[in-house]
């Protein structure tokens, strides 16, 4: 579904959470876990989000939802402004933005049985579907999903996890959303169990013309249905490219060394790798480093890196990165 603008545009977004003392009971500082990140993504495109965890990716995700507050930046749904809405507007947009959330058994009511967890949307959003057509429409869902439309008297309990993660995504399908946003959809699934609902995702992406924001910490799984991929460290993006270009060439030290770690699927057909290991702790992001947030772990690092921070842009030629002593790599994937 091409347009010449962006389904969503966020743009310098920051959000902090407030640092209490337990004892005097007041604000003693902020954690920045998220501080300027921009990016976008078209219609019926797959934008990668990926980061060690407490880089800010499900915040940055749970920002754009509504879940989270922002304190500055600009978050744009259709050329609409988000941050500022009243809310029964906000309401009404939210319908076209749904999320797929980790934990397939967390997110789902454990009282409710597969065909009232998906009606709940309509009884909230009821110019979606007429009450007389809920129980076919929940069949056709389930079958979307691949699931059994004869096991929607059923409860959450009575699923494998997989399987609890397609009702998850039936549930997001329901109000026929436009965005998408996958919060570590698969990564508590079995290997075998996280390609087919990659794969799931992928067909419906094409039969619906969906967007996603898929976030993960799994390089291999956002090689695998992603178009662009921005690269998260303590709050910021350090790097943008496509999926083509981040895993032919990635410039930034951390996109390198998460790249080293992805295993080669056949290590006896090629030389060996010589993984790049990351020294140091992850900083506290109620106390980030000056200058490069990444400093303090790289072997790059030199003064001008506590100095400056580096933006965020197009560096030897190939694509954005914050880094000042950016490199090629292309050693690091296995082709």
């Amino acid at each position: 579904m091409p347009s010449d603008t962006p389904l969503l545009q966020v743009r310098d977004l920051h959000t902090t959470f407030p640092l209490r003392s337990a004892l005097l009971r007041r604000t003693v500082g902020h954690v920045q876990a998220v501080a300027g990140v921009s990016f976008e993504i078209p219609a019926g495109g797959t934008l990668g989000l990926v980061g060690e965890s407490g880089s800010g990716k499900s915040t940055v995700a749970r920002t754009i939802i509504g879940l989270e507050k922002s304190q500055s930046g600009s978050i744009l749904f259709e050329g609409e402004e988000l941050t500022s809405l009243p809310p029964a507007r906000m309401r009404q947009v939210r319908r076209h933005l749904q999320m797929i959330f980790q934990d397939p058994y967390a997110s789902l009511n454990p009282r409710a049985t597969v065909e009232q967890i998906i009606t709940e949307a309509w009884e909230i959003h009821p110019d979606v579907v007429p009450r007389d057509r809920f129980k076919p429409e929940v069949r056709e869902l389930l079958e979307r999903v691949g699931l059994n439309p004869d096991h929607a008297a059923r409860y959450p309990h009575q699923f494998s996890g997989g399987q609890r993660q397609r009702i998850g995504i039936a549930r997001a399908l329901a109000l026929r959303p436009k965005l998408v946003i996958c919060d570590e959809a698969v990564s508590a699934l079995d290997v075998s169990v996280q390609a087919q609902v990659l794969n799931l995702l992928a067909d419906l992406r094409s039969e619906l013309g969906l967007a996603y924001l898929f976030i993960a910490h799994d390089l291999s799984v956002v090689r695998h249905i992603s178009d662009q991929v921005a690269v998260m460290y303590l709050g910021r993006i350090v790097e943008t490219a496509s999926q083509q270009e981040l895993f032919a060439e990635p410039i930034h030290p951390y996109s390198q060394a998460l790249l080293s770690a992805v295993p080669d699927p056949l290590p006896w057909a090629r030389p060996p790798r010589t993984p790049i290991l990351i020294g140091g702790d992850v900083p506290s992001p109620a106390d980030p480093p000056s200058g490069c947030r990444f400093r303090t772990r790289c072997w790059k690092a030199q003064d001008v890196c506590a100095a400056e921070d580096p933006a965020l842009e197009l560096r030897l030629g190939l694509h954005p990165a914050a880094c000042h002593f950016a490199e090629r790599r292309t050693d690091l994937v296995a082709r």
